[in-house]
């Protein structure tokens, strides 16, 4: 190997993890996701988002404008 592509090696194992380094790091990283995963978020419950959109402004105009139209359609099926 000449001196270019062995220094050229060198740098890249300075600026890079080795795979090895990589998977030790992932794998540590790996041991602390149960401890930090919420179960409780994982169960699909109606109740979890009961309350979720109270008193913002934003949803409470698309609630209007969902009931304006819904009174529009009834005005038209009565005629």
């Amino acid at each position: 190997m000449d001196i270019t592509k062995r220094h050229h090696s060198e740098e890249n194992t300075k600026s890079e993890p080795s795979l090895e380094e990589r998977i030790v790091k992932l794998a540590k990283m790996m041991d602390t996701v149960p401890q930090n995963l919420d179960v409780s978020l994982l169960k699909k419950d109606w109740r979890r988002t009961a309350g979720m959109f109270d008193d913002d402004p934003l949803m409470e105009k698309i609630i209007e404008e969902g009931q304006r139209i819904r009174e529009e359609d009834r005005r038209k099926t009565n005629v």
